[in-house]
């Protein structure tokens, strides 16, 4: 069974700072595409980040360019989401996507039906 599991949510004030955190097994990461998506109270999932195999190519939203950076850690099978100068429209449950229908492809998703499992999400709510 495929387990993504989300942390570092909490309550920040705007112009803070977070650091998400995605881990999965070893077998679910190898290889594989993953992504950060967002939820916003009321709204539809968005598409925050993304990051290819091995971690050479990254894509950020325009709404969170140059303040929110996805990487990985391939050696702790863990991609993180750190998050910058945050603002109460940040607020939102942020999940964690991987991608596991391709490996090792230099591509990255920007769409949710193109990831394949999901985390829980984890809630950032961001005050004013």
């Amino acid at each position: 069974q495929v387990e993504l599991v989300e942390s570092g949510g909490g309550l920040v004030q705007a112009g803070g700072s977070l650091r998400l955190s995605c881990v999965t097994s070893e077998d679910t990461y190898t290889g594989a595409a993953m992504g950060w998506f967002r939820r916003p109270p009321g709204k539809e999932r968005e598409f925050v980040a993304a990051i290819n195999w091995p971690g050479r190519t990254t894509h950020h939203a325009d709404s969170v360019k140059g303040r929110f950076t996805i990487s990985r850690d391939n050696a702790k099978n863990t991609v993180y989401l750190q998050m910058n100068s945050l603002k109460p429209e940040d607020t939102a449950t942020y999940y964690c996507a991987v991608r596991t229908r391709v490996r090792y492809v230099t591509s990255y998703a920007t769409e949710g039906s193109m990831y394949d499992f999901w985390g829980r999400g984890t809630q950032v709510t961001v005050s004013a």
